[in-house]
């Protein structure tokens, strides 16, 4: 897997200060997507056991609230085995850090019935990650007043509290219970 970017203090996607990585790879082609670059699976650097140790280092002053991955498509079948691996590692150093990602695919139709990858290492990635923002971007459905998405047909799901209830439960900034 190769990464296009690390960005080590993001506020932009996800609440507080954030590692966010981009990783390269993504069949979605989204109209006017903002990191076309990263459609490439090639480009960018190799996603090496140093570069996961350095973002593991990073994430550890108490002002970084924890880990945004982004893309290109986090999960790509290719993307999948080394992001599981990965994001284990950061949720046993940092328990108490939240991880945000984004996917063009849907969290249902996509992702739980098991049509991206291994339905295994998918499961693996859930259950590590806290917020998924859910959902291709849509050009037509742009709203730039909309936090931390870009369009209004995607959605910031809590993970946990959906997986538990098997039910969407979204994310609101505005309640003191949210995972942020």
């Amino acid at each position: 897997m190769n990464y296009a970017n690390i960005k080590w203090y993001d506020i932009a996607n996800g609440p507080g200060v954030r590692v966010s990585l981009f990783v390269s790879g993504c069949r979605n082609h989204c109209k006017n997507c903002f990191n076309p670059e990263t459609w490439d699976f090639g480009y960018g650097e190799p996603f090496t056991k140093e570069v996961q140790d350095k973002i593991i280092k990073e994430l550890e002053p108490a002002y970084i609230s924890g880990l945004s991955l982004l893309g290109g498509e986090p999960f790509e079948p290719e993307n999948q085995l080394p992001l599981a691996n990965f994001l284990e590692r950061v949720k046993a150093a940092y328990p108490d850090k939240t991880i945000w990602s984004y996917t063009g695919y849907d969290f249902e139709a996509d992702l739980l019935a098991g049509k991206k990858g291994d339905k295994d290492t998918v499961m693996r990635m859930l259950n590590c990650i806290d917020v998924l923002v859910d959902g291709r971007f849509v050009e037509e459905l742009k709203n730039p007043a909309l936090q931390f998405r870009g369009s209004s047909n995607q959605r910031v799901i809590l993970v946990r509290p959906t997986l538990e209830k098997n039910e969407i439960v979204l994310w609101n900034k505005d309640d003191p219970t949210a995972v942020n």
